[in-house]
């Protein structure tokens, strides 16, 4: 691969992201817009302490959601002739993974929130648990333990560092 065609690459990538995440915002602001008007609601007096505190790591986790999945769109727009995508592709794809994270826990702190008030005993630490165990299943443990066949396997990190790329290492630095 030259590296016209390893630019092309790159560009589809980060369009590939970037689509990705026009997708998983609306989401994200819709829980965000609920966790906002949710304590100027009447019943709000009778939440107890667990659920406020629920509620707080649940809007916490959806703002900082909030910013890192918009965080890649704003990086493009402020570096969008930047001839390095590789670097670019590695702080959105990171970005975006964290703010993935922050939308799990802010759902499954929503869904305890929810549950604490409509269920009793212990279902509502169990319809918690189960959410939760559903987002690291389908999100993390499901994606990461499939078999993985990359497009730049076939570079050694030399090659990849001489076409613009600095290795597939988890620095941030790259």
């Amino acid at each position: 691969m030259d590296d016209k065609q390893l630019r092309k690459k790159r560009d589809q990538e980060l369009i590939e992201l970037l689509n990705e995440l026009r997708v998983a915002l609306p989401g994200v602001q819709v829980l965000f817009a609920f966790l906002l008007i949710a304590p100027f609601n009447a019943r709000w007096e009778r939440v107890g302490d667990d659920q406020r505190a629920a509620y707080m790591m649940a809007l916490l986790a959806t703002v900082l959601g909030t910013v890192l999945l918009i965080a890649p769109s704003a990086y493009h727009r402020l570096r969008w002739r930047e001839k390095n995508k590789e670097r670019m592709l590695r702080i959105s794809n990171r970005l975006a993974n964290a703010g993935i994270g922050c939308v799990a826990v802010a759902m499954t702190a929503s869904v305890y929130l929810v549950a604490a008030e409509v269920m009793s005993g212990p279902w509502d630490a169990l319809a918690t648990a189960a959410t939760g165990v559903c987002f690291a299943l389908g999100w993390y443990v499901l994606p990461l333990s499939t078999p993985y066949d990359r497009w730049d396997d076939d570079f050694d990190d030399d090659e990849l560092h001489a076409l613009g790329s600095h290795g597939r290492g988890p620095s941030l630095s790259d």
